[in-house]
C-alpha cells in the first residue's frame, strides 16, 4: 500500500477542484505515491508526464470536489447548519452562475465566513481521508 502526504494530496485536490471538472487533473502513482499535475489551460509543468497515466492499475485520478460531494451541496449543508433562516436564499444562489461569490458575500455580511472556510477545509480533509481509505492509500501526515 503506497503512502501519500496529506499536504501534497490536498494541494493536488485544490488544483483539480479550482476549475470545472476535467480542466485540471492530477494522478497518484500507485508505485511511488508521486503526484502528477496536468492542465490543458496552463503549460507550466516542467516534469515529464508518464505515458500510461490512464492505466488504473498504476495511477489513481485525484477526484474533483464535486465527486466527493464538496460542491454546492456542502455550501447548502453549511447554510442549513449556520444560517437556517437564509437557506432558501442560498439555495437560490446555486441555481444560477456566480453562486459562490454571492454565497461568500452573504457569509461575510453574516459574520460567518471564517466558519465556512473551517467547515470547508475540515469537510475536504475528511472526504480525502475516506477516499484514500477506499482506494487503499495510506496518508502520511
Amino acid at each position: 500500500m503506497v503512502a501519500v502526504k496529506l499536504d501534497d494530496l490536498s494541494s493536488a485536490f485544490d488544483f483539480v477542484s479550482y476549475t470545472a471538472p476535467m480542466e485540471h487533473q492530477a494522478y497518484i502513482s500507485l508505485d511511488t505515491g508521486k503526484i502528477y499535475w496536468i492542465s490543458d489551460a496552463i503549460a507550466t509543468i516542467e516534469e515529464e508526464i508518464p505515458e500510461d497515466l490512464d492505466d488504473p492499475d498504476c495511477y489513481l485520478v485525484i477526484p474533483h470536489k464535486n465527486e466527493l460531494d464538496l460542491g454546492s451541496s456542502l455550501a447548502l449543508r453549511f447554510a442549513a447548519q449556520q444560517l437556517p433562516a437564509r437557506y432558501g436564499q442560498v439555495e437560490g444562489f446555486f441555481q444560477r452562475r456566480g453562486a459562490y461569490a454571492r454565497f461568500k458575500d452573504l457569509l461575510g455580511r453574516e459574520g460567518v465566513l471564517d466558519r465556512w472556510y473551517a467547515f470547508e477545509a475540515e469537510s475536504a480533509e475528511k472526504a480525502l481521508r475516506q477516499w484514500c481509505a477506499e482506494k487503499g492509500l495510506n496518508i502520511a501526515d
